[in-house]
Parts: structure tokens; C-alpha cells; sequence
């Protein structure tokens, strides 16, 4: 859309030396406000953003000349130059006014005006960064630094002594400062460190339009390295100089419009110079620049991110290829040694031999990859190879997902197993995986808005087939014991990459991901040329690959019946070696903090329930009463090691409840049992175990059963800041709580130390003996957590004699503390808790009753239905 810009207002008349009075600058502030009003209204209308910040950067500097006029007068032996995005005559609404004075003999006088100068633009309201040197000082900062020297680049003079112009033009065009090497090597470092400090991803949940990785500082790094490397002052003459070609010019622009858009509107949104994509805005942005939400999986906001993660990632991805290029320039062509009969190697760069093989057989443009993948020591491709790996992927289109030779290629790509992942990351990043596999084009940027996912589909997707890849590695073993050894004995390893490829492929259609992914790989697979066993083998991995995740975090895996329905859907042991390492994979290449201890053991444990229960001689789960003997006499025979008496071991046990050996495993009933006897008959008792089942650590509650006992366990967990990831709430028969917490340290999401096993016992203890209840901690939402509130779904389902609450909504602090504090106040008891957390996502099951150990009813369903939202709801303000 063209929007018509009025002229600029006009500048009082500066009268030099005479400084600026207060009715001056009161009608430059008002002349500034009226600018940057009449910008947002043409922003709002439409208006480019580049055209926008422009326009500012005139006004400012217009500004800037009028009040150094009115300070310094037409002076000699003095300059004032811009710098920075400033100096390229660019100002976003809240951007800094970064400027450099140049004097020659710095008097006192001089000094004075200057600092009545650099005054006066802070009281007329520009947000001023400056420095003041001598051309000796400049030099030699700049000869030090190479941020200083970068920045003398873009330096404009406004106003002052023309006489300066050529003494910086000196210090810029001094080969002794920063050779080529040099600098590109200082600005690639200066990369790599800014990256890191943003999790080296252009994909973060909140993202840096600025400095982030693929931001707009590296469009502006890129121009650096022209200026310095090439003589290439903008992208125009990098392709005139062979750095880049005409479609790489047109994407790089088309990415850099989209950042500043976004950039200039976040400015105006937040109302300073913000430049991270917060949580806070990304909804009103979304709105300001006309997204709208298209169905419930694909939100305006969504949409909103996805034109970012998009847009950053096709700069970062070319500016990386850019900077490989410069690298090359600067290189000594190696020796030409020949790789194969279409590739030739010079030095670490791999090239093809004849320039129009991509365009006469595109199957090369894989084979490219893997060819690369056997050559120890590459670190990339030619410039011109690139080029035209880009040119032919670009000519070729669609046809690449239909070319027979192309997908053969690729399926050898694939059965490389391990080592294929790093081509296949390769490939995305010249955009030659979506060619081939045009519905992961689809999922190119695309975000959830939520705190669970924290890359993007395309990023998730890369980084689970990286993770599966670890499997193979033997410094693995360590950290995957199980996975390394179900992976060695994988025999298509190409099966479980596509299921990596194909498992999130469906993500934002607005159906089950599940079952569209599964048909998506259905189709490619049998167009690959896999066996029909491995193409239903890839559709099954892909259409359940939650199931396990699910299974062992929302059900109890120690109950027969639950693996028994699991392995009956699982079917054999090859898919379930593949779906435990799917699951894994997909776990941490959700989000690295997603991953602990306990759900290493978690999953561990199912697959090897699930193991036995795939034998051909057990078909149904076993017998209670043989699971029950089963595990007392395992505990038992631990009991007796341990020097502990037959007699008295039976004498505690006679009070233990049947589904105590049924829900746990042999050790800890051995465990609690010794703490039993330990304690003499002393109660209550409180036993913490820093490191038990799972990776976890467990406590133990052995006192007389009370309504309130849940309610106040889980405040001084709450208070001491543990997570609950599992409970079992057990009554003997004689009255007796048997309550048991699998836990882990909330912050670390590790078992806890010694010390802070100790801590908790002792405290619990001090609170059981106290007569009034313990109320939680009171902890506000992070920010965070204020934006991703959501209603509880609260339902209620029988369940033999008790009642079934699931609970699924907004992780918060001390929420399970909240709802037991409401079911204590509501007159329910608690008798099983299955704790789950998904980011900022929660599922929670519990077993109640009323206080008669009954099964609520109609009316106290309702009744609790009711506390409970009014007090887990979403926070109001």
C-alpha cells in the first residue's frame, strides 16, 4: 500500500553560538512529537517501515544539525558524525541517536558547548548515545576494537568541519587496520557470541528482531563484511561482485522488510525501544498488523511469529552461506582433487564438476550432500556451487517431489542411518528438504503459541532426528544405555528417521496432527520406494508416536492392565524399540528442560513392562494374588539381608494394604518397611529417600489417617519448593496412612541432596505434629505464565468405589498445594494422585471420595467443581 508522506515540518532559525532557549527547545520537542505522531499514523495506514524510519532519520538528523548550529556555530577544528543505524539514516521510533564529535584540540570552551550540545538533545526528547574524540583517539580505539572500527563504516557527517571527512575516510581505508583475515574473523566471532547469548537459535519463544540469530544486525553484519571485504557498500553490489545472486538479493530484502515492519511496530507498541518479540506484545502485534486467527491450530498470532521465524531464518540461513563465501575469497584455491566422477574437491570446499549438472540431473543435488558426507574435513560447498544448488532447487520446484531418481537418491541418503541427519540438516538449510518434501515446507516457521513447544515445527522436527542420531553414538551410552543398544540393533534405521520427519509434518492444518501425518508419510513413503512393512511400519510410528509419552505420564504404569493395553497397541517388540526412542528424541527436542531422571526411568520402565508382556507366553495380565507374592517375597529376601527379623517384617506388613505390593516395586516396600520398624512405633513417621525409584526421591508418610493430611503435605512441599511427580495415598486397614511422594527439586528438576532431604523430613515432621494446617506459599505468576492462563477443564468420572477428578489446565505456583487445600476445605479425601506437567500445561488425576469413603456425589461434584475454579482460575489483575 502507498502511503503519502507530508513534508516535514519546518526548524525555527538557528542562530549560531547562541544556544537554545527554553521556548526553543519546547517547539523543537513539539516539532519531534509531531513527527513521530504523523510516522505512526502512516505506519498505521500502511506505510513501509523502511520508508518510515527514514523519514525520522532525516528529521532527527535535521534536528541534531539545527541545535549543533545553534551551540558550536560554523566551527572549525570540529565535526559531528552519525553512527550506527543512524548513520545508514535509519531511526525506528525509539531507536538511540548514536553520535560521534571529532575535535581537534578539545579546549574547555569547546567542551563546554558540546556538553550543552548533547544537553540540549536529551531535554528536547532524543535518546542520545555519543562519544567525543580526537581523529589520534579514534584511530587507535578503532585499531583495538573492531566493534569502533565497524562502526566508523557507516559514519555521516551532519554538521561541523568538512575538513573530517577525509581524516575518517583515512582510518576506514588503512589496510593496516583490520586486514580482510582479520576482520572477517573478529565479525564472525562477534556473531558467534551474540548467538550464543540468544541459545544459538533463531527460534526462541521471545525473540531479539535486533541481535538475535537471523536479526536485523546480521543483514547489517553482512554489509560490514562487503564494505571491508569486497568493496561492496549494499547487497546490490554484493551480486555485482558474485557474493550473491539476484534471488538471494530479493529474499534477503523481502526478509529484512518483514523484520523492520515488525521491528518499528514493536517500538510503537511498547512504547520504548523494546526489542524482543515478548510474550507481552505478540498478541497485539499480531492484531496491529492485521492476523487474524483461521481456526483454534492456527492462530493470528501464530501466523503472526510464523512471518518472523520465517523471515530470520532465511536471512541467518543465507548469512551464514555469505560468510562461508567470504571465507572462500579470502582462501587460496586448493589443489582440484576429484570425488567421483560429477564432484571435485578444492581444499575443504566441494564443487561439481560440470556448472549446469543440477539443472541436467537433479538427483545430484542429493548426492552432492552425501558425497560431502564422506569427505572427512569439507566445511562446505563453492560459492558457485551454492549458487546453483539455490538456482537449480529454485528451477526445478515441485518437480523434485516427483522426480523418481531424485527420491532414490534420497532414500540412500536415508539408509546411511546416523549420518544422514547431518545432510538432511544441511539441505534444509539450502532449502532443498522442503523441495523434496513440499509439506515440510508447509511447517517452515510455523510456532505454537505456548510455553511446551519452544522451537518451531521445522526446528523441532531437525532437532529430534539429531537427537535420534545421538543413539548411535558411543559417547551416548553413558546418558542412553537402553536407546544405544535398541538402536544398534535397528535393522532399517531409515523407518525411524522418516517417523522423525513425519511425526509433527500435520502440525497447524486443524485436525489431528496424528492421523494427517500419518497419511502424509503413507503417501511419500510408498512414492520412496520403501517395502510395504516398512511404509506401514513409519504411519504406525507416526500416528502414535504420543502414545507412549502419554501412556507413562498420565497412567499407572505399575498396574498390569495399563501395560497390557499399551503392548496390545503397540503389537511387537521392533515398534516398540522404535517408539521408546521416538519418544525420547521428541521429549527433549520439545524443550531441553523437559528432560530428567524421571522420565529416563519413566519410560524405561514401561518398556520393559511392556518387553515382557510382548512374550509369546504372556498374553494377559498376571493373577493379583501372584504380582502380590511376587514382590513381598523379593522385599522380604531384601528385609532379611538387611538383618531385619522374619517375624517382625510380617508383623508391619499385616497392616499394609494389598495395593501397596501392587504399586510399588519390591524396594520400596523394603525401604518403608525398615523405616517402620527404625521408628519403634514412633509416629508420625516422615522418611525422605534423596535418590529412589525413577530418579526421583521419595517420601514416605507413615502416621494415623486425618482429613487435612494431603492438604498439608503438599504446602510444606510447596514451601520447600518440590515437585510432585507422582503420589500414592493408601489407608491401612487398622487406619493407618501410607502415603508415599515421588518428588524432585523444582527448579532443578533433579532428585534433591542429602541436606535438603534431611530439611524436608524434619519440617514435615514439625507440621504433622502440629495441630493447625499448613498454608501455602504465596508466589505470584511469573511473566510468563500471565500470558498462557487458561480456564481449568474439570471433570469427574466413576471409578469403581471412588471418583475420578482429572484437572487439566495452567501450571502455576503452588497450584497441587491450592487443590488440595480446596478438597480438604470441601470435605473430599484424596486417595491416588497422577501428576503430569507439560510446559505451562498441566494434567492432574486424582482418586476421591467423601469423607465416608464414598464416591461423590451429583452435588459434591459440583460443589468442588466450583471452589475449584474459583480458586485455580485465571489470575486476575
Amino acid at each position: 500500500m502507498s502511503v503519502v508522506l507530508p513534508p516535514l515540518p519546518r526548524l525555527p532559525t538557528a542562530v549560531p553560538r547562541s544556544g537554545v532557549s527554553a521556548e526553543a527547545r519546547q517547539a523543537l520537542r513539539q516539532l519531534l512529537g509531531d513527527v513521530d505522531r504523523m510516522l505512526a499514523t502512516a505506519f498505521r495506514d500502511g506505510a513501509d517501515a523502511s520508508v518510515l524510519a527514514r523519514r525520522r532519520g532525516e528529521s532527527v538528523a535535521r534536528i541534531v544539525a539545527h541545535v549543533w548550529t545553534a551551540c558550536l556555530g560554523d566551527v572549525t577544528g570540529a565535526a559531528l558524525f552519525a553512527v550506527g543505524g543512524f548513520g545508514r539514516g535509519l531511526l525506528f521510533p525509539y531507536s538511540d541517536v548514536d553520535l560521534l564529535a571529532l575535535v581537534q584540540s578539545p579546549e574547555p570552551a569547546r567542551l563546554r558547548a558540546l556538553e550543552q550540545f548533547f544537553a540540549t538533545l536529551w531535554d528536547v526528547g532524543l535518546k542520545v548515545g555519543h562519544a567525543v574524540r580526537d581523529p589520534v583517539q579514534c584511530r587507535a580505539l578503532a585499531a583495538q576494537d573492531a566493534s569502533v572500527f565497524t562502526s566508523l563504516l557507516d559514519a555521516r557527517r551532519l554538521a561541523g568541519d568538512a575538513a573530517f571527512d577525509a581524516q575518517l575516510k583515512t582510518i576506514v581505508e588503512d589496510p593496516a587496520l583490520w586486514p580482510p583475515q582479520e576482520y572477517l574473523a573478529a565479525r564472525l566471532a562477534e556473531r558467534n557470541a551474540r548467538h550464543a547469548r540468544y541459545d544459538d537459535t533463531a527460534y526462541n519463544l521471545e525473540p531479539n528482531l535486533k541481535d538475535g540469530p537471523g536479526g536485523l544486525r546480521t543483514l547489517d553484519s553482512l554489509r560490514w563484511m562487503g564494505q571491508r571485504l569486497a568493496h561492496a557498500d549494499d547487497l546490490a553490489d554484493m551480486v555485482a561482485e558474485g557474493l550473491l545472486d539476484p534471488a538471494e538479493q530479493a529474499l534477503l530484502e523481502q526478509s529484512e522488510a518483514v523484520l523492520r515492519r515488525y521491528r518499528y511496530a514493536l517500538h510503537l507498541e511498547a512504547g520504548r525501544p523494546e526489542e524482543r518479540l515478548l510474550f507481552d506484545y505478540q498478541r497485539a502485534l499480531a492484531a496491529r498488523l492485521g492476523f487474524e486467527d483461521e481456526h483454534a491450530k492456527n492462530l493470528g498470532v501464530e501466523q503472526f511469529m510464523q512471518g518472523y521465524y520465517r523471515a530470520a531464518s532465511q536471512v541467518e540461513r543465507l548469512g551464514m552461506q555469505v560468510a562461508e563465501r567470504f571465507e572462500e575469497m579470502l582462501e587460496p584455491p586448493g589443489e582440484a582433487v576429484p570425488v567421483g566422477r560429477d564432484f571435485v574437491r578444492y581444499g575443504k570446499r566441494l564443487a561439481a564438476v560440470d556448472p549446469h549438472l543440477f539443472m541436467r540431473r537433479p538427483a545430484a543435488l542429493v548426492e552432492i550432500f552425501i558425497a560431502r558426507m564422506d569427505q572427512s574435513g569439507v566445511a562446505g560447498f563453492s560459492a558457485d556451487t551454492m549458487r546453483r544448488i539455490h538456482q537449480a532447487t529454485a528451477a526445478h520446484g515441485d518437480a523434485l517431489a516427483d522426480d523418481g531418481e531424485v527420491l532414490a537418491a534420497f532414500l540412500r541418503l536415508l539408509r546411511r542411518g546416523a549420518p544422514a541427519v547431518e545432510a538432511l540438516w544441511r539441505m534444509n538449510r539450502h532449502g532443498l528438504l522442503a523441495a523434496i518434501l513440499p509439506a515440510f515446507g508447509k511447517v517452515f516457521g510455523r510456532m505454537q503459541y505456548d510455553l511446551f513447544h519452544v522451537y518451531t515445527v521445522d526446528e523441532h522436527t531437525l532437532r529430534v532426528l539429531r537427537n535420534l542420531a545421538r543413539f548411535a553414538d558411543p559417547a551416548a551410552q553413558r546418558e542412553f544405555p537402553l536407546g544405544c543398544e535398541i538402536w544398534a540393533g535397528l535393522p532399517v534405521p531409515e523407518v525411524l528417521l522418516l517417523a522423525g520427519l513425519f511425526h509433527d509434518i500435520a502440525k497447524g492444518r486443524g485436525g489431528d496432527h496424528s492421523v494427517l501425518g500419518e497419511q502424509d508419510a503413507r503417501v511419500f513413503c510408498s512414492r520412496l520406494g520403501l517395502p510395504p512393512g516398512d511404509v506401514e511400519q513409519v504411519a504406525w510410528l507416526v500416528r502414535w508416536h504420543l502414545l507412549m509419552s502419554t501412556t507413562a505420564q498420565r497412567q499407572d504404569i505399575t498396574d498390569p492392565d495399563v501395560v497390557h493395553r499399551f503392548a496390545q497397541v503397540v503389537g511387537n517388540r521392533e515398534r516398540l524399540g522404535q517408539l521408546y526412542l521416538l519418544t525420547i528424541a521428541d521429549i527433549i527436542g520439545t524443550s531441553p528442560r523437559l528432560w530428567n531422571g524421571w522420565k529416563d526411568r519413566l519410560l524405561a520402565d514401561l518398556y520393559t513392562s511392556t518387553r515382557y508382556a510382548l512374550r509369546s507366553d504372556v498374553e494377559l495380565p498376571r493373577d493379583i494374588g501372584a504380582r502380590v507374592r511376587e514382590c513381598s517375597e523379593y522385599a522380604l529376601a531384601l528385609l532379611l539381608d538387611e538383618g531385619h527379623a522374619e517375624a517382625d517384617v510380617v508383623r508391619v506388613w499385616a497392616d499394609f494394604p494389598q495395593l501397596s505390593f501392587l504399586r510399588h516395586r519390591p524396594e520400596q516396600i523394603a525401604w518403608q518397611t525398615a523405616a517402620i520398624l527404625r521408628a519403634h512405633g514412633a509416629l508420625p513417621l516422615v522418611a525422605v529417600h534423596p535418590l529412589s525409584v525413577r530418579g526421583s526421591t521419595e517420601l514416605f508418610v507413615y502416621t494415623p489417617d486425618r482429613d487435612g493430611l494431603f492438604a498439608t503435605v503438599t504446602a510444606v512441599l510447596d514451601r520447600l519448593r518440590f515437585s510432585v511427580m507422582e503420589s500414592r495415598i493408601l489407608s491401612s486397614p487398622t487406619g493407618m496412612a501410607l502415603d508415599t511422594f515421588l518428588l524432585l527439586d523444582a527448579d532443578s528438576q533433579q532428585p534433591v541432596s542429602a541436606a535438603r532431604a534431611e530439611e524436608l523430613q524434619q519440617r514435615l515432621q514439625r507440621a504433622l505434629v502440629q495441630s493447625a494446617g499448613v498454608q501455602p506459599s504465596k508466589r505470584g505468576l511469573s511473566r510468563h505464565q500471565k500470558h498462557f492462563q487458561m480456564t481449568p477443564q474439570i471433570s469427574f468420572h466413576a471409578a469403581g468405589d471412588r471418583t475420578q477428578l482429572a484437572l487439566v489446565g495452567t501450571d502455576r505456583p503452588g497450584l497441587l498445594a491450592a487443590v488440595a487445600q480446596v478438597m480438604l476445605a470441601t470435605g473430599v479425601r484424596v486417595h491416588d494422585a497422577r501428576i503430569a506437567t507439560f510446559g505451562e500445561r498441566v494434567e492432574d488425576f486424582f482418586q476421591l471420595t467423601d469423607r465416608h469413603n464414598a464416591p461423590l456425589d451429583a452435588a459434591q461434584q459440583d460443589r468442588l467443581l466450583h471452589a475449584l475454579l474459583e480458586r485455580i482460575g485465571p489470575a486476575r489483575d
